[in-house]
């Protein structure tokens, strides 16, 4: 009998193996750098209608691209923990009226 979990887990660990191999081949970057959609949106307004003027500007802008770096981690980690939270409380509920509290 084959044991669908440990296949499963064998191709996400495969993947999670490969992943940042062809992620950091430099196939289709010219120079490493991996840029955001900001970027390629801002690229693509500028190519297509060059005469575009900005019409809202950023309330703050961080004073450096660490500062911003900074920002988004703490972002991340903030609704990691929400996120988190939320999991362990609906898994603490189902082991409570499952009885398995005692």
């Amino acid at each position: 009998m084959v044991d669908y979990k440990n296949i499963g887990l064998l191709v996400i660990v495969a993947i999670l193996i490969i992943a940042p191999l062809v992620m950091f081949s430099g196939h289709g970057e010219d120079d490493g750098y991996f840029g955001g959609s900001d970027d390629a949106g801002g690229e693509a307004i500028e190519q297509n209608n060059p005469g575009y003027h900005v019409w809202a500007q950023p309330l703050w802008e961080p004073p450096s691209g660490e500062i911003e770096s900074l920002i988004f981690c703490l972002q991340t980690a903030i609704g990691a923990i929400i996120v988190g939270y939320i999991f362990g409380y609906w898994h603490g509920g189902n082991r409570a009226k499952q009885g398995k509290y005692e």
